[in-house]
């Protein structure tokens, strides 16, 4: 069958979120039309993803590239809005909580749409963070909700939005970690690296973060005091690259700072860690499956399910409170078990309901 559905793609996250979903739709014959938006361009942050995901490569790449947040959102809606013109599709759907999610999801009610979310009702309740606002926009324009998990499900209802266009369906960003898992090898990384023995993994880019240079050297000097107990792997992001090296970043030697790797590359190196500490929702969510132990460097997350079952604990920024959660949790780590619906099967329910949903539409 044809699907005349738009899936749209932008940034890394979006990719391992997409690849099971659209696998699934794909093996049923409902091969949907791909539209990268080209928010995220770089090669090690977007097309080795395609390539290590077997993701079909993007019918349309619009090439909208980086920008301040209105200057790429309105580009975003005005690329959008030319390709739905041409494509006429019957449904959107958009993945996370980036700024192709919320400026397609702007455009397809505009144009009168159906729309559906794949990760909807995650809240941080923070609107200080930009994604928080895409989360909230998105999930009041959408028709169908998919929902990662349950407090998600709750939270919908709170806002108004029940019924039968939410779907409790699981996490797909967890198929993608399911689907690899045993082709995950941290061997050849931490011996590039020279690293014999226990390391820990970073990631900054939040940019509560990473563009407050006071809170990049309060994480800075929280990081320079773990790395005296265990060698740190910190795979630096472009966003914040510049403050985080002004805050002293790769001034210590116990610190390796290396370039953003493909997923597979990554991913192996984060499973052989003792310790992971980020700033990442998708982090939180993949350590919980690996069962190694997270430190989240926020005080907020909109995931979390990932505190309750699983590995993840919130830290804050402050330089000794990381340090102090970094040695508990390398004395004593933290357990934790899978969430429900955390199995492999997400991607398969959701290609299942768009499917059938399609059937209802004019």
């Amino acid at each position: 069958m044809v699907l005349k559905d738009i899936h749209i793609v932008g940034a890394r996250p979006n990719f391992m979120k997409a690849a099971p979903v659209v696998q699934a739709l794909v093996e049923r014959d409902a091969r949907p039309l791909l539209v990268h938006s080209g928010q995220h361009y770089d090669r090690a942050l977007s097309e080795v993803f395609f390539e290590q995901l077997h993701l079909p490569q993007p019918d349309l790449n619009l090439g909208v590239g980086s920008g301040t947040h209105a200057t790429q959102t309105a580009a975003l809606m005005i690329a959008f809005e030319e390709t739905f013109a041409e494509h006429d599709p019957l449904r959107v759907v958009v993945y996370g909580d980036i700024n192709s999610t919320l400026a397609a999801a702007v455009v397809a009610a505009k144009m009168d749409i159906p729309l559906a979310h794949v990760e909807a009702g995650l809240r941080s309740f923070d609107r200080t963070m930009p994604e928080e606002v895409n989360r909230i926009v998105t999930d009041v324009l959408s028709d169908l909700h998919f929902v990662t998990s349950p407090e998600g499900v709750d939270q919908l209802a709170k806002e108004g939005l029940s019924g039968g266009g939410v779907h409790f369906v699981g996490n797909p960003m967890i198929d993608t970690l399911v689907r690899f898992r045993a082709e995950l090898d941290p061997e050849p990384v931490r011996l590039s690296l020279g690293i014999d023995g226990d390391y820990a993994v970073v990631t900054l880019h939040r940019p509560s973060n990473v563009d407050d240079p006071a809170v990049a050297a309060s994480i800075v000097e929280g990081l320079a005091r773990v790395s005296k107990s265990i060698p740190i792997v910190i795979a630096l992001h472009p966003r914040g690259r510049k403050v985080l090296e002004e805050a002293g970043l790769g001034e210590n030697e116990g610190i390796h700072v290396i370039d953003p790797l493909g997923y597979l590359e990554f991913m192996s190196l984060m499973s052989g860690a003792s310790l992971v500490l980020t700033d990442s929702g998708g982090i939180q969510e993949e350590t919980t499956i690996l069962q190694v132990p997270c430190l989240t460097l926020r005080d907020n997350t909109e995931r979390p399910i990932t505190v309750t079952m699983g590995t993840n604990r919130l830290v804050g920024t402050d330089a000794s409170a990381i340090a102090e959660a970094a040695e508990r949790a390398l004395v004593n780590p933290p357990t934790g078990t899978a969430p429900p619906l955390w199995d492999g099967q997400a991607g398969r329910r959701i290609a299942e309901i768009l499917i059938d949903d399609q059937r209802g539409l004019p």
